[in-house]
């Protein structure tokens, strides 16, 4: 069967799993939770923990394995989300040369706290549905955890994945001297891309640091950017589910 993507939007309206909003789900994902230490410095001197929220699961409908992330959802996520140091997170040889990949703290710790399941779900998947194209969503937080599954799926597997962010923010930190290089290698990690960011929309600039990049990063707008838009994410940061953000964008 060949690939067939469904309208922006509607991947959103799956993500973010609200009827009242969005419309009805095509695939609203049964979220998976897995709970961890956190080793940012206020965590650990509060004592709290984190939590993964995931799915996995196979749409037969379209031979597609999907992989949803979940937004932020409570206290401990945002201490999370504000670990904006770059960690150590793996090392790599890109074009003949060594290549240090920096992740964001928080959302570095809160991806391997969770791969090896999630490598797990997808291997037991893409074996019982071998030609099954793999699909990657995530809104918000959720969009830092669907590119780095995307980077370690790829780099463990070999497998270039369809990836559908909102509300996309920048996990990876390009030292001065690998910039470039940084971004030519995670062009190569996905067979699509579209980390989809309103220019209003506060999030998609975190962390708002230099060196910070995303995979394929997809700038939409109904309106012009101004200074005083952004200081409305009720609006700017939940507003994927409209069809006119995407209208203007090609395949």
């Amino acid at each position: 069967m060949a690939y067939q993507r469904l309208p922006l939007e509607q991947y959103f309206i799956d993500t973010a799993n609200d009827p009242k909003r969005c419309g009805t789900p095509t695939c609203p994902p049964d979220y998976r939770s897995i709970r961890y230490p956190c080793g940012g410095k206020l965590s650990h001197l509060l004592g709290m923990h984190h939590d993964v929220n995931y799915a996995i699961g196979y749409v037969p409908e379209r031979d597609v394995i999907q992989i949803h992330f979940q937004k932020t959802c409570g206290l401990t996520d945002w201490f999370a989300n504000f670990e904006f140091e770059a960690n150590y997170y793996d090392a790599i040889e890109f074009e003949g040369k060594p290549l240090q990949l920096r992740v964001h703290r928080g959302w570095a710790e809160m991806y391997l706290a969770a791969k090896r399941v999630v490598r797990a779900g997808w291997q037991a998947l893409h074996e019982a549905h071998p030609t099954a194209e793999t699909e990657i969503l995530g809104w918000s937080l959720g969009s830092g955890q669907a590119m780095l599954c995307a980077q370690d799926l790829n780099y463990n597997f070999g497998l270039r994945s369809r990836v559908y962010t909102f509300g996309s923010v920048k996990p990876f930190r390009a030292r001065p001297d690998e910039v470039e290089p940084l971004a030519r290698y995670l062009s190569g990690v996905c067979a699509s891309c579209a980390n989809v960011a309103d220019v209003n929309d506060i999030v998609t600039y975190m962390p708002p640091f230099r060196g910070y990049t995303a995979i394929r990063r997809v700038s939409v707008q109904t309106q012009k950017k101004r200074f005083w838009r952004l200081m409305n994410p009720y609006h700017y940061h939940v507003h994927y589910y409209n069809p006119a953000l995407y209208r203007d964008l090609k395949e």
